[in-house]
């Protein structure tokens, strides 16, 4: 199966009767292994959820999602955990470094709770990756904002999962931060076939990845293969996404 995720008719309600929101309507969606691909859409159109519901972070309220062969919609909260901390990695906009530890210990942070050891040749190729190999023992109120995010990302693959989801992996970096560490996420997919999805508003951001998929009012409503950062922003405007 090529499929690193695969969201089938999947549909999220937050809330009951009248005052329910529906956040995902319906959608099926394949995000292929050793890919980027990027998630887009208006404010409130579903992007969040959406990678949610594919992370295994909510329950869709209908529908199925699966990591690979793993069915999660079954699984209960521990088990999700578990899951999550095996095989799924997480890049946020806020950097949700640990302020007392190095950047190793906040690298390693993910193998020490799920008391596993860490493997010192993957350990030591994913921080030269990531451009911090003399930074190790720094604490990341010694780093700059572009630092801390490859701290973030090096954490996130340490674990060697099946995913990593972005969810506005740059939005706290300036321009030049943020190509910095697109590149970044892109060479971790060409170099070391990792998987990556990734929510964004930035057409920029999203010209990185192999494939976009925009979101409008819970639905997939259309996906650009090959995207140009004027073709995603074209898109978006046609979206309402900026008036």
């Amino acid at each position: 199966m090529n499929d690193a995720v695969r969201m089938n008719a999947v549909s999220k309600v937050y809330g009951r009767g009248r005052g329910a929101v529906a956040a995902l309507r319906e959608v099926t969606a394949s995000l292929p292994r050793g890919r980027l691909t990027a998630v887009m859409g208006p404010s409130g159109s579903g992007k969040s959820t959406f990678l949610h519901c594919a992370a295994g972070l909510d329950t869709p309220t209908s529908g199925t999602v699966r990591l690979g062969d793993t069915e999660l919609s079954s699984m209960n909260e521990t088990r999700l955990t578990e899951l999550r901390r095996r095989r799924v990695g997480f890049v946020f906009q806020a950097f949700n470094l640990v302020p007392s530890l190095t950047v190793e210990q906040n690298i390693t942070l993910p193998l020490r709770l799920s008391r596993t050891r860490p493997d010192k040749a993957w350990l030591t190729e994913v921080v030269a990756r990531v451009g911090l190999a003399d930074r190790t023992g720094h604490r990341p109120g010694q780093l700059s904002g572009g630092q801390q995010q490859r701290v973030a990302i090096a954490r996130a693959l340490v674990t060697r999962p099946d995913v990593v989801f972005g969810d506005e992996p740059t939005g706290a970096l300036d321009t030049m931060t943020a190509r910095d560490v697109l590149t970044l996420l892109r060479d971790t997919v060409d170099g070391m076939g990792q998987t990556v999805v990734m929510v964004t508003h930035d057409p920029v951001a999203a010209s990185y990845a192999d494939t976009v998929l925009f979101l409008a009012d819970g639905r997939i409503v259309d996906t650009m293969d090959a995207p140009s950062s004027d073709r995603v922003a074209a898109r978006m405007t046609r979206l309402g996404a900026w008036k």
